[in-house]
């Protein structure tokens, strides 16, 4: 990675408002000690209301013309990738966080996850918005929109979310006390899909966007979806933390779930279309950049939950 762009991603996540959420992957002390201070999870509900943000606000008209006059018809295929992964994972995230939310033990935790259940609601809107107005896709009505973009995902994307994250909240719905089903979901869901690679995907699309000065309503809206993911990691941060230190059975359910999910993850790095296997760049990064980039983050978040 470029110096000059690994200091663009540094200088955005170092503005007030990321740094506000407490994420341990913003905080570079956090390679070298655990002893970060976390938001407690009513602190996160203050911070929620104070990080408003409405998606009917933003203004995609240059979006349409760089989507159809800047950008060539090759790499709107390729964006089409990255794209399709975050637009079906909000929905799909906003469908298995019910089952979650029930499962906390206590009402603050609770409290907080209802309000990830509406900011995953707006990203789908967000989303929605910014596909209809630049008509990125021909479907129009929502689930269209999303049947028609999910021919975008690789096979390993249904099975971290589908699979994985579905049969821990499978369980849940029957089980909302078993809490050890909890610790395994909120890993997967915060730690790997938010953590790992939602974040890793919004700062490197984001980057690019700046870079090539394009969509800039998208990257306005994006830059507060990924303000939403910080905050929602600093929840899965403080909770892991607090399960690691009261059961040694919740900190070998956190390994476990990584060990499963993470070569999965893996694989959603990899689009469909790069036929080259490891050898290729999205939004002008290799990658093992990515991996780096993402790998920081968990690693970091790891060290302040316990395991580190």
């Amino acid at each position: 990675m470029e110096a000059k762009e690994a200091a663009g991603i540094r200088s955005r996540t170092q503005r007030a408002d990321y740094q506000a959420t407490a994420d341990p992957a913003l905080n570079e002390a956090a390679d070298r000690t655990a002893d970060i201070k976390l938001l407690d999870y009513g602190e996160l509900y203050d911070l929620w209301e104070r990080q408003q943000w409405q998606t009917q606000e933003l203004d995609f008209s240059q979006d349409r013309e760089d989507w159809h006059e800047r950008i060539p018809g090759e790499e709107r295929f390729q964006r089409l990738y990255g794209l399709s992964s975050f637009f079906i994972g909000e929905q799909k995230v906003a469908e298995e966080l019910g089952p979650i939310m029930r499962a906390a033990p206590t009402e603050d935790q609770k409290v907080f996850l209802c309000t990830q259940i509406a900011d995953e609601a707006r990203h789908v809107r967000f989303f929605e918005r910014f596909y209809r107005e630049v008509g990125v896709l021909e479907a129009d009505g929502l689930a269209e929109m999303l049947a028609e973009t999910s021919a975008h995902l690789n096979a390993d994307f249904g099975r971290l979310f589908d699979e994985m994250l579905g049969r821990r909240t499978e369980r849940l719905s029957r089980e909302p006390e078993d809490t050890e089903a909890l610790v395994e979901a909120v890993t997967l869901y915060h730690m790997v899909i938010e953590g790992m690679l939602a974040l890793t995907g919004q700062h490197f699309i984001i980057e690019f966007n700046e870079r090539e000065n394009t969509l800039p309503g998208f990257v306005e809206g994006f830059g507060n979806v990924a303000r939403d993911e910080h905050r929602h990691v600093a929840f899965g941060s403080v909770f892991l933390r607090e399960k690691a230190s009261e059961d040694e059975r919740y900190k070998a359910a956190i390994q476990r779930t990584l060990e499963e999910a993470l070569p999965v993850a893996d694989g959603v790095l990899l689009p469909p279309w790069a036929e080259g296997g490891d050898d290729f760049e999205l939004f002008g990064y290799s990658l093992d950049e990515t991996r780096q980039f993402a790998a920081t983050c968990l690693m970091r978040r790891l060290k302040v939950i316990g395991l580190g």
